[in-house]
Parts: structure tokens; sequence; C-alpha cells
């Protein structure tokens, strides 16, 4: 099958598709608005093993790698520009002894705060001076957006030095008032362990970490927020008592208490996300939103976690995930059904209406 590998890439961009997926048995793939489909005008059969393995060594030519990784350990993670077209970020791998990816496309302007529907109060996190502030959310919720939206706010109106960890780097900043590098791990830098540590060698204001692997990382991370810098980053849970419990559960049981006490004096805020399909179609993010404060600060120290959701919903500065989703509903923006599928507690909810 003779397939243009640029011409699918620029296919995606053009339809808008958040990612393209590349397997063989089936048709070139994208997912748009959330939902995948076949892409029959690209092809007019199932890919044949022989098919991806051509469409991904066009892809790695095109980034100008060699295919060495992805054959020897069967996993490959990059991502590369087309210059003045799009960006890319590619996860190659083997299945059924076979080559497959998927390629998530990403636009070289940073968006905009307002375009993305991210709300202010999480914007503004950016002008926190120190501590440890998390994005949180299942993959592919846009966390990767947001942290992008809340470090180019920090560029554009605060002198700091920023320094990113990031496998792979997805948006490129510029400098404008701030001094921004980026790292791409496995590239610039080992691990992001070995990368954190090294940054913090680096007089760094502001530290943007992809996302905390292990409690290695998260210990060195915490422990960097205690010092006076300010760090974001990223786990792939839902909600803030969630989060506070997956982080202090990483850590072996005899250290569970200090880790507990040194977490309620460095975390900032929580931001949860996840994407929800909209009545025309689209996508919108929901937001749970919780700022540390004295109250929370105890909870977490006494292991009180389970009362955050209460103290979060009585909060005119917060804001539950569950709220965000009825103000959806009410705006005409969300089904019922939609709103209830994605609650955290629908029962509460529905007798809300």
């Amino acid at each position: 099958m003779d397939l243009d590998t640029l011409q699918i890439l620029k296919t995606a961009v053009n339809r808008g598709a958040t990612d393209i997926f590349i397997v063989a048995g089936h048709a070139v793939s994208m997912r748009v608005n959330g939902l995948i489909s076949p892409e029959e005008d690209l092809n007019e059969r199932p890919l044949e093993p022989a098919d991806c393995e051509a469409l991904i060594k066009k892809i790695y030519d095109l980034a100008g790698r060699t295919m060495e990784k992805l054959k020897e350990e069967g996993d490959d993670d990059f991502s590369f520009s087309i210059r003045g077209f799009s960006r890319f970020r590619i996860n190659a791998y083997k299945q059924r002894g076979s080559l497959a990816a998927v390629i998530r496309t990403i636009t070289f302007e940073i968006p905009k705060a307002e375009d993305m529907h991210i709300p202010d109060q999480v914007i503004r996190l950016g002008a926190v001076n120190k501590g440890m502030v998390l994005v949180t959310g299942p993959a592919g919720s846009g966390k990767s957006t947001t942290l992008a939206c809340i470090i180019d706010y920090i560029n554009r109106n605060m002198a700091r030095n920023i320094i990113t960890l990031e496998d792979p780097i997805e948006y490129l900043h510029k400098h404008d008032k701030s001094l921004i590098s980026q790292r791409e791990i496995h590239i610039d830098t080992e691990s992001y362990l070995t990368g954190l540590r090294s940054t913090l060698r680096q007089s760094p204001d502001v530290i943007l970490l992809g996302e905390m692997r292990d409690y290695e990382t998260i210990a060195t991370a915490m422990t960097a927020a205690e010092t006076g810098h300010l760090i974001f980053s990223t786990l792939h849970t839902i909600g803030a008592a969630n989060t506070i419990n997956r982080i202090i559960d990483v850590f072996p049981a005899e250290q569970q208490r200090q880790i507990a006490v040194q977490l309620s004096m460095v975390l900032t805020a929580v931001v949860s996300q996840q994407l929800i399909p909209t009545v025309d179609g689209g996508l919108i993010p929901a937001f749970e939103i919780m700022i540390v404060n004295p109250a929370i600060r105890n909870m977490i120290r006494t292991d009180k976690i389970f009362q955050i959701d209460t103290v979060i919903a009585g909060d005119k500065e917060m804001q539950t995930m569950d709220s965000c989703l009825l103000g959806y509903y009410r705006a005409g923006r969300i089904s019922k059904e939609v709103m209830l599928e994605k609650a955290a507690n629908p029962e509460v909810l529905e007798r809300k209406l």
C-alpha cells in the first residue's frame, strides 16, 4: 500500500485530530473530539505489518532518528517538528510482532488559556513564589496544555529562571521576561531524578517536572519545594484527596507519617481535570481546584484527608469537580447523562437538580 506519511500528518492537523493511530490490521485512524474513527480516504484496506513499518520509518526519517531503540527495546518516545506546520509527539512500540505508533499533534503556538477554558485561578497559580502545584488527571486530559499555559503566564509577566524536564518536550517556549531551559529526558538528561537533582544547582525559580514516577523523584521534588522553589508536576489521579493519598502511599510504610507532615508544608494546590464531551460534539475540560489552606494542611498532617472534599465544597476560592460539571450542565454545555457519568458523587449531584 502506498501511503504518504506527510499527508496523514497534514490531514490530522487540518481535521483538528489530537491523535493518529497506526496499528496493523486496521486502517489509519484519528481521534477527533474524543472519538476514534478510521480515515478511509487515506487507506482503502487495513494496514499490513509492512505498511506500518514503512509509515513509522518515514516518521523516524522526518525526526532524524534511527529505529535502533524501538527494535531493541520494543518502545520509543520522542517528538519532532515540521517547520511552519506543526509539532508531533510519538510513541512507537511493538505489538504481536509488528510495529505500531500513536502520534499526538501539538501546535507551535502556546494555546490561550481562555480558548482552552482554563479558569483564571488556575493560571494565577503561576504567581505563587514557592511550593508544589500538581495538575492531575487521566492520560489525554490536557494536563500538559494547562501547565504550558501556566508557564507561559509566568514567562510573560515575571522575571524568573524556569527549567522544564519533559518526556518528551511538547510545547516550545520562547524567552520573554523569563529565561526558559527545556530539557528532554533521555536526550538532555538521563532521567527525571538525575535531571531534577542537576536542576537544583542551576539557580531555578520555577521547575516543571513532567511526571513524578517514583518515590525518589517525589521526595526530591518535595525537598526542592521546601527549599524555596516553585515546583509544577503531574500525576494520573482524579481528585485532590486521591492525589494526596497516592503520593503518601508511594513511600514505604515507615516513612509515610514523615512524608504526610512534609507534604502538608510544601503542597500549594492540586488541580484535577478531565475532558468532557459537549452537546455540540466537542470537548471541554472540567476542573477541581484545591488551594491548600491551614485547615487542609492540618488534615494532611493528621491523616484526615477524607475530609478535604468537604472543605473544597465550602470554600469560594476553590471548586469541586461536581460543581464544575453542574455549572456546565446548567449553562447547556453538557448533557445530564454526561454530567452524572463524570461526577464523583452522581447521587448527590442529581439531588441538587
